[in-house]
């Protein structure tokens, strides 16, 4: 029912986005990553799943939130557990839509044409949906440029770790050619460098902040387009310092990360498909600092207004073999 995944910049969110799937990013602390680590990249990585159900991933929340001793701090119980919250009613949410992307990328045609169809369905529920200017708090470059330094500093020591654990070398006969590009660039990271990109990490998060005080809940795409053949993302990437591979992630999918240098939950929702071709495409919305309550109720709203459980593609290694495929093709 459940595939466990962590997600630093979206690596839940995307996936979901691309397979039709439920995928929600909790709040920063609110599952512990003890008692082996205080922090997962400097706070920017969460413990999660991706699942076919809302229900299924607010269960697997239920079983595993909460603070373990030692924990540096951690986000505040829910009133109630996250599984009640599905099938309540989120009430008339002020929700404000970011179509395009921070960073200058364009969203694609078909992308923003199954955004203009979400938008509908909210405001069919009784939603308030209006047009929202969402300020990062510093520009792009700084933005990926902190984030860089937090990954790959990281990254160095992690490898160190385990070239030592496991009496390794550092090279090619271990590490693809991008994860070598990202440790040698982690190299170089001083302590000056590292403590400034936290300072980006606050200003981002405070920048948010005021915007959720203005909505409840933000809309944007999951991803600027539709799903890419496999291997895509990775594509040329052996040429690439540590930085230039980072900055192609971050470029490939710009709407994600923000909410996980801000710590705030959000959530990647198959509510459409694309009209051409089939292909599922995300929606994500993203809440304050602790209200996956909130985002579970819209989700389950969305989850019964527009059933994704019967979408399923013509190749599929869950059906039957020699059965025809179940409900429409992606």
């Amino acid at each position: 029912p459940v595939a466990h995944g962590t997600d630093a910049a979206g690596s839940l969110r995307i996936p979901a986005a691309r397979t039709g799937l439920f995928a929600l990013k909790s709040t920063r602390g609110r599952v512990s990553v003890g008692p082996d680590a205080d922090e997962v990249l400097g706070g920017l990585a969460v413990q999660g799943c991706v699942s076919r159900t809302v229900r299924d991933s607010a269960v697997l929340l239920d079983a595993v939130r909460g603070p373990e001793p030692g924990d540096p701090y951690f986000a505040a119980e829910p009133p109630r557990p996250y599984a009640e919250e599905v099938t309540r009613d989120p009430g008339r949410l002020r929700i404000g839509v970011l179509g395009q992307p921070w960073g200058g990328r364009r969203t694609t045609a078909p992308v923003a044409d199954a955004l203009a169809r979400t938008v509908a369905l909210l405001e069919s529920l009784g939603h308030r949906v209006t047009e929202a200017e969402v300020e990062l708090g510093v520009d792009w470059e700084e933005f990926v440029l902190a984030n860089a330094r937090q990954w790959t500093a990281h990254l160095t020591a992690t490898v160190d770790g385990l070239a030592a654990a496991f009496d390794r070398p550092v090279d090619l006969s271990t590490l693809e050619p991008a994860t070598l590009a990202g440790y040698r660039y982690g190299q170089r990271i001083t302590g000056a460098e590292f403590v400034t990109a936290l300072a980006v990490r606050n200003r981002v998060a405070r920048s948010l902040a005021r915007s959720f005080a203005a909505y409840d809940v933000l809309l944007t795409p999951t991803l600027p387009e539709l799903p890419a053949p496999l291997g895509t993302p990775v594509r040329g990437a052996e040429a690439l310092d540590g930085f230039g591979w980072l900055r192609g992630l971050f470029d490939h999918a710009p709407f994600s990360a923000a909410f996980n240098v801000a710590g705030t939950p959000a959530m990647s929702v198959p509510v459409t498909v694309d009209a051409a071709t089939g292909l599922p495409v995300g929606a994500q919305f993203a809440a304050g600092f602790g209200r996956e309550g909130l985002l579970f109720r819209l989700a389950g709203q969305l989850e019964q207004a527009s059933p994704w459980a019967g979408r399923t593609p013509r190749v599929w290694a869950g059906n039957a073999a020699g059965s025809a495929p179940v409900g429409s093709a992606l």
